[in-house]
């Protein structure tokens, strides 16, 4: 936000929920205060898009230049949405980065080409890379993202770190000298990005990893389902993968969802992404920025302490998964 102004740019902020007092509220805010950047999540877009709104049929969104998504990957089929039922000629740039750096890993480029399902860029003053286990930078191979150079928005310590270890152990443990920042992604043969979720969550059944968001995209296309999180159990001396999903009011998991959400899953990923379990649960714990929490669901489920519960908006919806019977078998 301070960029933003030092560009003399005008901020336009909203608290509260974005569909309080009807859905379209966001895109009244976009209409009323001729919003040229629209920053915002991706479970937002996907929410309008299950909400069927077709703001381009209700709004005037001429001002309308370019929507930046983040907070978890940008699924392609909310691309198709925004392109024929927001507008056909603006920007949608996905971006991720994070909070400790100020800044962008990857992002959008005004000036260049938008590819359904991916992020257009590595950033400015960034040497992104995604490497493999050896080490090893790869293009079109899911790895580690990480930026090899020091950059000019690196944070250079912690609070009440005085030897810098707890620093170090963040971002440099896993290579030596090597800022590695927990994003499991892929550097796409066109030079764009893709994020397949959190590293530290990555599903490894069999020793295959896969990454969270994969199940995501198959999972969310059913209407049913309004969200879900997905994690590793351990189980049997291997991983097992669990399912769990919110749906719409007045709706209960039955079997034919079951069986259409493990099929879409097994069609469109691999036998190895189909979830051994699938649960259904009232809500899903996220952090107080709205991001969905699958180490604190996966503390959750195998009975161990979850650290930092100060930070989950909801933290009380822990309690739907610890003791399931369900995973007990």
């Amino acid at each position: 936000m301070a960029s933003a102004l030092a560009s003399e740019a005008t901020l336009v902020l909203f608290d509260g929920s974005p569909f309080h007092p009807r859905p379209e509220a966001l895109w009244n805010l976009v209409q009323d205060e001729k919003v040229t950047v629209f920053g915002t999540s991706a479970k937002y877009l996907d929410a309008c898009k299950k909400a069927d709104l077709r703001p381009k049929d209700t709004h005037d969104l001429a001002p309308l230049k370019a929507i930046l998504s983040t907070g978890s990957p940008l699924v392609p089929e909310s691309f198709d949405w925004v392109y024929a039922a927001v507008k056909a000629d603006l920007q949608l740039a996905s971006i991720s980065g994070g909070t400790d750096i100020v800044s962008c890993f990857v992002l959008g480029n005004p000036a260049g080409p938008v590819r359904r399902g991916e992020i257009q860029m590595r950033g400015l003053g960034m040497d992104v890379q995604v490497w493999n286990e050896a080490g090893e930078p790869v293009v079109g191979e899911k790895g580690e993202l990480v930026c090899t150079k020091p950059f000019p928005a690196m944070p250079v310590g912690f609070w009440d770190d005085p030897d810098g270890s707890r620093y170090r152990a963040g971002y440099f443990a896993r290579f030596p000298h090597v800022w590695c920042h927990g994003d499991y992604a892929e550097i796409t043969p066109s030079d764009g990005v893709v994020i397949h979720g959190r590293s530290d969550a990555v599903l490894n059944p069999g020793g295959v990893r896969i990454g969270t968001a994969e199940v995501y995209r198959q999972v969310e296309q059913e209407g049913e389902v309004l969200e879900s999180v997905c994690v590793g159990q351990t189980w049997e001396g291997d991983v097992r993968v669990v399912l769990f999903v919110r749906l719409r009011d007045g709706l209960t998991l039955d079997d034919a969802l079951k069986d259409r959400i493990r099929r879409r899953i097994r069609t469109n990923c691999t036998p190895r992404h189909v979830p051994s379990k699938i649960l259904q649960v009232d809500d899903i714990p996220r952090t107080l920025s709205g991001k969905i929490t699958e180490i604190a669901v996966r503390d959750a489920i195998h009975g161990r302490p979850v650290r930092n519960t100060e930070a989950l908006a909801n933290p009380d919806a822990l309690d739907l998964f610890r003791d399931r019977e369900e995973l007990k078998a």
